[in-house]
C-alpha cells in the first residue's frame, strides 16, 4: 500500500481546518417527505455548435462558462448552491447546455472558469489533487470526444477563474473540437485531478450531441426537441438549508481525513429536478439517457412494462435495433432508446430502478431511491410519422485477428487493516507512475481486464471505442488475486489456468463499439480497442501523439480520483 500524497504539515492542517469548519454536518431533509412528481421535467437549453451563412453550417467559436448559482432541484427544497455551466450566470444550468454539433463542422469552446475562490463542497488533499494558491481548479473533458490530447481535459491541464493558476500540462484556453468523428451521444464534465468527484457533484456536466442529417434523417426516428430528449439522471443528498450533503469524514479519516470510496444521494434527479414528471403524447420518443452520477448505478424498467428499444450505446449507433424490457446503465455510460408509448396499458409510467448500491452487493433500493420519474401519458391517440427501421448505421465488423498488441488490465483495490478501501490502482501502479499503455494510432489492440476487485467498475478509454469480445468468470480468485497481488504480472500467474469459468453474457445492446463497459468484478472481460476513426480506417486529423496524451480510467468518480486512473500515450 502506498503512502497517501504528503503536503507540508501547515497546509495540511490549514486545509483540513477549512474542511471541518465550512462543512460541518447539518440537519438533512428526509426526502421520504418530499412529494414526488411535481415539478415538470425541464429541456436543458440547446446552443448549436456552428454558425449558418445562408443555409451553410460553419465553424464555431463560443465561450460557455461556469458559475455559481442557485438551483432548485424540487419545489420544497430550499435554492441550493451549485457550481453550473451556461453561456451567461443567468442563463446556467444544472445539467449545462445541450450542445448540438455537426458532423465535420468544428465546434471551438472557450470553457471560461467563473467559479469563487472557495469550493461549495468538502474535498481531500491527501489525494492527489489540483491544488492552486487560490481558485477552484477546473478542466473539461469532452467524454466520447475524437480530438487532440490539447482539447481532453487533461487532469493537469486544470485552471482558476481568470486563468490566474493553471496546471502543469495546461497550454490553451479554447478547445477545438473537430466533430469528424461518427454521429451520436457525447457529454461534458469536469476533470480536474482529484476534484472530478466534488466538482460534477456540485453541478459540472452537460450533454452533447453530434448529428449527421444525411446519414440519419432516413432513419425517420423520433425527431424535433418534443421528442428527441436528453435525460441526463444522477442522484443527491440535500441539507435543510438546501445545501448539497457530501459526508466531511472519511472511511478511513486517519488515512484520508473526506475521501469516501463511493457517493450516494437519497434523491433521484432528472434533467436538474427530483422524481420530475413528463407528459408525452401517444406516440414515439426517443431518449438518449446518460448516467452521471459519481458511483450509483441504475437498472431501469418501467412500472407498466413499458420496453426500451435501443438504437444507440454510448456514442455509437447499433446496426440494428435491440428491445430490452430492462437495462442496466453504469455510471457515464448513455442509452439511447425510443419509447413506444402507443402501446401503454396505462396513462401513467413510473420510470423505475431496481439496482443495489453500491453495485453489485450493495443496499436494495427502496420507495425512494427506487424511482426515478413519472410519464403522464395523453389518452388521445394520434399519428405518428416516425419510424424504428430495421437497420440503423453499420460500421466495420471487430476482427480480433487485426489486433495488433495483447495487453493485460488488472483492477487493483487496497485496504486499511480494518478492512476499509484506502486507494484503486490499474495495473497496480498510480495515476502518476510513467505510462505503459502506448498503442499505435490506426491500430487495434486486445484489452483483458481483470476485475480482482469485489465492486463493479465502468472503464472509460479516452479516445479509443471497443467491442466487447468475451466476459468470463475466474475460478480459484482468491489464489489468483494473491498471485497478483505478489507479482502483478497476469502471464506470470497464468491468467489461462484461471480465465476459465462460466461465460457472462454481454447484452445485445451492448455488443457493438462502446467507451464505457462496466467490467465485472471475479471476471475477465476481454475489450478489442480501435484507436481510429469508426467509420474509415484513416489516420487522425489531428495529432493524437502529442502531449498531454490520454488516459483511461474507472468512471466511478470516487475511484477515478483516488487513483484508478492511468495515463494512455499515443504513438504515430
Amino acid at each position: 500500500m502506498r503512502s497517501p500524497l504528503s503536503l507540508r504539515p501547515c497546509l495540511l492542517l490549514l486545509l483540513l481546518g477549512a474542511v471541518s469548519s465550512s462543512w460541518a454536518d447539518q440537519g438533512l431533509i428526509s426526502v421520504s417527505k418530499l412529494e414526488m412528481f411535481v415539478d415538470e421535467l425541464p429541456d436543458m437549453p440547446r446552443i448549436k455548435g456552428y454558425n449558418l451563412h445562408h443555409g451553410v453550417p460553419l465553424p464555431k467559436t463560443m465561450k460557455i462558462g461556469m458559475f455559481e448559482i442557485k438551483w432548485k432541484f424540487h419545489r420544497d427544497i430550499p435554492p441550493t448552491r451549485v457550481f453550473a455551466y451556461g453561456a451567461s450566470s443567468k442563463s446556467s444550468t444544472v445539467p449545462g447546455p445541450t450542445i448540438e454539433a455537426l458532423h465535420g463542422v468544428e465546434t471551438s469552446i472557450i470553457w471560461d472558469n467563473h467559479l469563487p475562490s472557495k469550493h461549495i463542497l468538502p474535498w481531500d488533499p491527501t489525494i492527489p489533487t489540483a491544488t492552486p494558491r487560490r481558485g477552484v481548479p477546473t478542466v473539461v473533458h469532452l467524454h466520447g470526444g475524437v480530438h487532440s490530447p490539447t482539447s481532453d481535459g487533461h487532469a493537469d491541464a486544470w485552471f482558476t477563474s481568470g486563468f490566474k493558476n493553471t496546471g502543469s500540462t495546461w497550454t490553451r484556453k479554447s478547445y477545438p473540437y473537430p466533430n469528424e468523428q461518427h454521429p451520436g451521444n457525447l457529454w461534458y464534465h469536469d476533470h480536474a485531478k482529484g476534484l472530478t468527484r466534488v466538482n460534477l457533484l456540485a453541478g459540472l456536466i452537460g450533454s452533447y450531441i453530434i448529428r449527421h442529417p444525411v446519414l440519419e434523417d432516413p432513419l425517420t426516428l423520433p425527431s424535433g426537441d418534443e421528442f428527441d430528449r436528453p435525460l441526463v439522471l444522477f442522484d443527491r443528498s440535500f441539507r435543510m438549508d438546501g445545501s448539497i450533503y457530501m459526508n466531511s469524514t472519511g472511511n478511513n479519516p486517519s488515512i484520508h481525513p473526506q475521501w469516501q470510496p463511493e457517493y450516494f444521494g437519497d434523491a433521484i434527479i432528472v434533467n436538474g429536478k427530483a422524481w420530475p414528471k413528463l407528459r408525452v403524447r401517444r406516440r414515439k420518443y426517443r431518449f438518449r439517457i446518460l448516467n452521471a452520477s459519481n458511483a450509483r448505478f441504475f437498472r431501469l424498467f418501467f412500472s407498466n412494462g413499458l420496453s426500451f428499444i435501443h438504437v444507440g450505446s454510448d456514442s455509437a449507433y447499433l446496426s440494428m435495433p435491440a428491445s430490452t424490457p430492462k437495462f442496466l446503465l453504469g455510471p457515464s455510460e448513455i442509452a439511447d432508446v425510443v419509447v413506444d408509448f402507443s402501446s401503454s396499458p396505462s396513462d401513467e409510467a413510473i420510470l423505475a430502478n431496481d439496482a443495489p448500491y453500491p453495485f453489485p452487493t450493495g443496499d436494495p433500493t427502496d420507495e425512494i431511491n427506487g424511482k426515478v420519474m413519472k410519464f403522464v401519458i395523453s389518452r388521445k391517440k394520434e399519428v405518428d410519422g416516425s419510424r424504428i427501421p430495421q437497420k440503423l448505421v453499420s460500421y466495420p465488423r471487430p476482427r480480433v485477428s487485426s489486433a495488433v498488441e495483447t495487453r493485460y488490465i488488472a483492477m487493483y483495490e487496497y485496504t486499511s487493516p480494518s478492512g476499509e478501501p484506502t486507494h484503486l490502482y490499474l495495473n497496480g501502479k498510480s495515476y502518476e507512475d510513467p505510462v505503459t499503455e502506448t498503442p499505435r494510432e490506426g491500430t487495434t489492440e486486445i484489452w483483458n481486464v481483470i476485475n480482482l476487485t469485489e465492486d463493479n467498475h465502468p472503464l472509460h478509454v479516452h479516445l479509443g471505442l471497443f467491442v466487447v469480445v468475451e466476459q468470463r468468470e475466474l475460478v480459484k480468485v482468491e489464489e489468483f488475486r494473491d498471485c497478483m497481488t505478489r507479482y502483478n504480472d497476469a502471464v506470470k500467474c497464468n491468467i489461462s489456468s484461471y480465465a476459465r469459468g462460466k461465460e457472462v453474457s454481454v447484452p445485445s445492446h451492448e455488443r457493438e463499439w462502446k467507451n464505457v463497459f462496466k467490467m465485472q468484478p471475479g471476471c475477465l472481460t476481454k475489450i478489442l480497442v480501435k484507436f481510429s476513426y469508426l467509420d474509415r480506417q484513416t489516420r487522425y486529423r489531428f495529432n493524437a501523439s502529442e502531449e498531454p496524451g490520454y488516459v483511461y480510467h474507472c468512471h466511478i468518480l470516487d475511484h477515478e480520483d483516488n487513483m484508478m486512473m492511468r495515463p494512455l500515450k499515443i504513438v504515430p
